[in-house]
């Protein structure tokens, strides 16, 4: 199968504990834990896959019990594996979130694989990837190091490519992209205040603040407020339909591959945006991909 869009990042184990109760810290509530892949770059890469596009993973998954049966998964969903780097002594990654009715109460993400590794996942590019002119997703769970490195690299230097942060501790990782003039940031109000080094109050503020620092192209969103996409002709911003929240984790990922999806297909600026924002908001309410 012949990709057409690359998802570089996570790929992983997600251990998810949800409660249809408001949680604090400390809160002990009933609830359901499930297990099921994910990572940043694995959740773009699946609701590309529900969009109709065919992604490749660039990723790392260890050759323990866990990864043989997370990539057995992914072949089942139809994403291209061949082109993981399958680790002979590291183990496969894993994520572990808690969610209340609130949201999100607390997560940690253990990529010290993904982390070790470094540019070995960037191989298929020199090999049955070489000369790749579509669309590239990287994820800020790479290294500071690699992440630089890819936003010096040559094969990046002029594709179409769309970056996003796997949490607000890693946005920072992406400062080198503020300067790529052919990337596209996706962040959250929260991590763009981080990227600018001040306090965003506004979307569309923020993605405008985010081009003048010289990246091509900049999306923010601010939760069920107003998402803006701010690129070289000016600013849209569309606020997202009302929905009830039950699930947040992934939902920026879902966010990011519909706008992508929307683009492939021919979509302007506006219609992109509204399409990421509806498609998001579809996922946070629990209903499937449409």
């Amino acid at each position: 199968m012949t990709p057409d869009i690359l998802c570089i990042g996570s790929v992983l184990w997600d251990i998810i504990g949800r409660s249809n109760t408001h949680m604090t810290q400390g809160s002990d509530r009933p609830g359901r834990i499930t297990r099921v892949p994910g990572g940043v770059a694995l959740n773009i890469a699946m609701a590309a896959k529900a969009y109709g596009m065919k992604p490749a993973l660039l990723s790392t998954v260890g050759r323990d019990d866990e990864g043989d049966t997370l990539v057995a998964a992914l072949d089942r969903l139809g994403l291209i594996t061949e082109t993981l780097y399958r680790s002979e002594d590291l183990p496969t990654d894993v994520y572990m979130a808690v969610e209340g009715a609130n949201g999100l109460i607390a997560a940690i993400a253990d990529a010290h694989s993904l982390e070790a590794v470094g540019n070995k996942i960037l191989r298929p590019l020199d090999g049955p990837l070489a000369g790749w002119q579509g669309p590239i997703a990287v994820d800020g769970n790479l290294t500071t190091n690699l992440l630089a490195e890819i936003a010096q690299d040559r094969r990046f230097m002029q594709s179409d490519l769309r970056v996003a942060p796997a949490s607000p501790g890693k946005a920072e990782r992406l400062l080198p992209f503020l300067t790529h003039k052919s990337a596209t940031l996706y962040v959250n109000l929260e991590e763009a205040s981080l990227l600018l080094h001040d306090v965003q109050t506004d979307a569309a503020q923020a993605a405008l603040r985010l081009r003048d620092r010289g990246v091509y192209r900049a999306l923010v969103t601010d939760g069920p407020r107003l998402a803006a996409c701010a690129y070289p002709g000016g600013v849209e911003a569309h606020r997202p339909p009302e929905v009830m929240v039950t699930r947040v984790t992934g939902a920026g990922d879902t966010f990011m591959a519909a706008h992508i999806a929307a683009e492939r297909g021919g979509a302007d600026v506006g219609a992109a945006l509204l399409r990421a924002v509806e498609a998001a908001a579809t996922y946070v309410s629990g209903d499937t991909y449409s």
